[in-house]
């Protein structure tokens, strides 16, 4: 397992754990405001998703190989998720905890990185011989 294979996995797994202390937080200190309870519940929610999505991006590509076409589409789609988890799941989290940020349209930014990682998945399905 390479560097990159790792990291993801201590990231999805992180972020696995994040999405249930925030679930968990929202149901609890959020119960009063239900707009942030809903911003986090859809966070944690597509942060869970997509940490699981990594680990499986490392299982697909031990088994693709990570020189082949397909094998370069999963590392596109893994740094996809990555970026998509961060800007959409961090935005709705600070939306719901301290507000707005400076920067406009994180949050659409990251859910096209999210879908863009799943057409980078299939993409890598169709590049792969097998």
């Amino acid at each position: 397992m390479g560097l990159i294979d790792r990291i993801w996995i201590v990231f999805a797994a992180l972020n696995g754990a994040v999405a249930v202390g925030t679930g968990a937080y929202a149901s609890h200190a959020l119960a009063a405001q239900p707009q942030a309870q809903e911003w986090v519940r859809i966070a944690g929610q597509y942060q869970m998703a997509h940490a699981l999505a990594l680990v499986l991006l490392v299982a697909l590509g031990g088994r693709m190989g990570g020189g082949s076409k397909g094998g370069l589409a999963l590392r596109i789609a893994g740094w996809l998720f990555v970026a998509g988890i961060l800007l959409f799941c961090g935005t709705l989290y600070a939306l719901a905890t301290v507000g707005p940020l400076p920067v406009p349209m994180t949050a659409p930014a990251g859910g096209w990185c999210l879908m863009l990682g799943w057409v980078a998945l299939a993409a890598a399905a169709l590049r792969t011989r097998g």
